[in-house]
């Protein structure tokens, strides 16, 4: 997979090396994806906004989830997003958050006549979602017995219309542009809800982790976090219960 890189400096005062905070992301629309070599999205966007509000440098680099979480983990000075924040993801991070709040739906193809109504009864087909996305853990966590592992998003949704998979878990966003771009997918059930965030290594600079949370709180004070989620229609389906926008 091609990585699309951007580095992005702030024309303002110097800082040392060590202050350029390096985010890695994917292709998880509608909170980061790429148009062409360009990046958007809604997570995507708010974190631009909160960079030029600080005044520091940054790079973000677009790769696999698996990679992208890695790097975070592992490297001090990097951040991804846009990252569930589950209790088992908890100490291994530092946060800022929420970028934004969703559910997840459990979803089959339209014509694959399953029917479930809960965990517990998808726990008799396969489900199929990409590797070291907190979607596993969720599964994992729930004791299924029978998970089909990728290498992204896209190919556990062909994998679902190719019913080499029988459900999966998907976001509740990502859903509703399917269904309207024509792909043939049922919600079974509200799977799980989860705040969406950007993670920091754990040894992120604490000065600057406050300065980022502080210019995202300021997004969301003023109404330019939900301004964004409006432009990339961020909306809730009418399946089950319906959660409130952030």
């Amino acid at each position: 997979m091609k990585v699309y890189t951007i580095m992005l400096s702030l024309a303002a005062a110097p800082v040392a090396a060590a202050d350029i905070v390096h985010f890695t992301t994917e292709d998880y629309p509608p909170y980061n994806f790429r148009v062409g070599s360009e990046i958007r999205g809604a997570g995507y966007d708010q974190v631009l906004l909160m960079m030029k509000d600080i005044n520091v440098r940054y790079t973000i680099e677009m790769m696999p989830w698996a990679r992208a979480i890695a790097l975070a983990e592992s490297e001090p000075m990097h951040c991804v997003f846009t990252t569930a924040h589950i209790p088992e993801r908890d100490t291994r991070f530092k946060w800022v958050e929420p970028i934004a709040v969703g559910r997840n739906f459990m979803v089959s193809h339209q014509n694959s006549g399953i029917k479930v109504a809960n965990i517990e009864e998808a726990k008799l087909h396969i489900v199929g979602t990409q590797r070291n996305d907190y979607t596993q853990t969720l599964l994992e966590n729930e004791g299924f017995p029978k998970i089909d592992l990728a290498t992204d998003l896209k190919l556990t949704l062909k994998k679902l219309e190719s019913k080499r998979i029988d459900l999966m878990p998907i976001s509740e966003q990502h859903y509703i542009e399917l269904q309207e771009k024509g792909v043939d997918l049922e919600a079974q059930f509200v799977f799980s809800e989860q705040k969406f965030a950007i993670a920091c290594n754990v040894n992120f600079p604490e000065d600057l982790l406050a300065r980022m949370q502080g210019a995202l709180d300021k997004l969301i004070a003023d109404g330019t976090q939900t301004e964004i989620f409006d432009t990339y229609d961020l909306r809730y389906s009418n399946f089950g219960q319906v959660a409130a926008k952030p």
